[in-house]
């Protein structure tokens, strides 16, 4: 049990989500004392440690306890952290200047303090590994091109996420890289380009660690026919007011699910709504999931190739059948290697493939050999996943069963799949990372240069308004002149979508 309490502020929420890295979710209380009232949720605060208020804080909460106390002195900010565990007493005191005239810059720099101060002591304390320092968000790439855009150099933003942030400089590099290749994707932001993400929620099986949507076809494939009319009539009915407002669409996404569960008649009906919803000519990139192997025949690649089509993603997880089998996904990494060239000789030669470390019962040496094979096939695009154990998914309630990893060789596999990539003549052009990621690491997007996923860049660095159709899709408006992101996700219950799909195009005209 850890014990938080914040005087002078209330960043409750963004402690929390840094003593993650340290501690489990149910071990952390935060109290907020504010010009001298203590706040004490009664949800979260046991009821012996509510009895006696008027006694010091620091000894009524003294084992395991917090105390970050923030002051506004003159023109600086200044953050006092103590922290009290097993027996001892650590402190810190840091402060910084502050712009009086931005009332914005208080709470920033105030923010990045109170994480400081905690993350310097508690990771002294219990020794942890954080090559990321304390960034927990999803999208450390923004921190750069704000940078970037301020006019900084590339030695003075190495130096602020190393100082500033406690990043390792391995992991600094890989953030300035990914931010140089993905910035001329970016900028300038033209707000009338959106892209358009349309989802399948349907697949063979569900994979033990998914949390996407996604409707098994033994339970739910009577509804598919059914699906692509709701989706059509959300696709056109928006496309109206996208038109009306002069968008010009720059990338398509069908992604899932797995799209290709999608027979001929389906595709047929879901590419003649798009060709007459929206002008494709001008498309930059239109990407299509294939997904699983099991999924995929010449007919349909060749379809999906005459209607543009211009990348394609065969996802294999891994190359080692005993962990496909364990995941759930019904084929064999053979099926997947004819698969992959069955889509070259039909003419795509911009392929995905996606590959997850930290899988069930997986090893380092089973990664290199999932390595191996890819490299044979020589992808234009690699997308390496660690394992996120979300709370939707089969994994979640089975962890303890399936993962055994240590997080030594969950570097080592990460290490792996880096070399190889490289290699390959593979770069990194996106990264990301998520909640409940294996050894608090990344996911990284290489590819051959000229290969960028343009896609991928946008949705990750949010400055390109994404209109998001289907099931679970969530589109995400921007408004770059207020700084400001809407998002506004579709439902995702498949008999609910069907029945209130016209809601799901008022939900998005209302944000056009």
């Amino acid at each position: 049990m850890i014990k938080v309490v914040c005087k002078g502020h209330d960043y409750s929420y963004e402690i929390k989500e840094l003593l993650k890295l340290f501690y489990n979710l149910e071990e952390i209380i935060v109290l907020t004392e504010i010009e001298g009232t203590l706040d004490m949720n009664t949800t979260l605060i046991e009821a012996d440690l509510k009895k006696d208020l008027k006694k010091d804080l620091e000894e009524v909460l003294k084992e395991d306890l917090i105390v970050s106390d923030m002051e506004i002195l003159g023109d600086r900010i200044q953050v006092t952290t103590k922290v009290y565990y097993e027996g001892k007493k650590y402190e810190v005191t840091e402060n910084k200047v502050y712009d009086s005239e931005q009332p914005l810059s208080i709470k920033k720099i105030g923010k990045n303090l109170v994480k400081r101060g905690i993350f310097q002591l508690l990771k002294s304390i219990k020794k942890t590994y954080l090559p990321w320092g304390f960034l927990v968000g999803i999208r450390p790439t923004k921190i750069v091109h704000e940078l970037m855009e301020e006019g900084k150099g590339k030695e003075e933003i190495l130096a602020i996420l190393q100082e500033e942030y406690f990043l390792q400089e391995e992991k600094s590099q890989l953030l300035i890289s990914v931010a140089e290749r993905e910035h001329p994707f970016i900028y300038p932001i033209d707000e009338n380009k959106v892209s358009i993400y349309i989802s399948i929620p349907f697949c063979p099986t569900r994979c033990v660690y998914c949390s996407f949507p996604s409707n098994p076809l033994k339970q739910w494939g009577h509804l598919q026919d059914q699906y692509i009319e709701a989706l059509c009539r959300e696709i056109e009915e928006t496309a109206k007011v996208l038109q009306l407002k002069g968008k010009e669409i720059e990338n398509i996404y069908i992604g899932g699910g797995t799209p290709s569960t999608l027979n001929i008649p389906q595709l047929k009906e879901l590419f003649k709504c798009l060709e007459g919803a929206f002008n494709l000519k001008a498309l930059k990139e239109f990407t299509f999931e294939g997904g699983r192997p099991d999924t995929i025949d010449e007919e349909q690649l060749k379809f999906l190739k005459e209607k543009g089509i211009s990348r394609l993603s065969i996802n294999p997880q891994t190359m080692n059948d005993c962990t496909l089998e364990t995941i759930g996904r019904n084929h064999t990494v053979e099926e997947l290697k004819k698969a992959f060239n069955l889509a070259k000789k039909v003419g795509f030669d911009n392929i995905n493939m996606d590959i997850i470390i930290g899988l069930p019962g997986e090893d380092a040496s089973m990664v290199r050999n999932t390595m191996e094979e890819l490299k044979k096939l020589q992808p234009a695009n690699l997308t390496v996943h660690t394992l996120a154990v979300k709370r939707a998914s089969k994994l979640k309630d089975e962890k303890e069963n399936y993962l055994k990893n240590e997080e030594e060789e969950i570097l080592e596999m990460l290490e792996i799949t880096k070399a190889y990539a490289a290699e390959m003549g593979l770069v990194p052009y996106y990264m990301y990372r998520q909640k409940h990621m294996l050894g608090h690491l990344e996911n990284i997007g290489y590819c051959k240069p000229g290969y960028e996923g343009i896609y991928n860049i946008q949705i990750m660095e949010e400055k390109q308004t994404i209109v998001a159709f289907g099931a679970g899709g969530v589109s995400k408006f921007v408004y770059p002149k207020e700084n400001r992101l809407e998002r506004v996700p579709n439902i995702k219950n498949l008999e609910q979508y069907l029945v209130r799909v016209d809601e799901m195009v008022e939900r998005k005209k209302s944000y056009l």
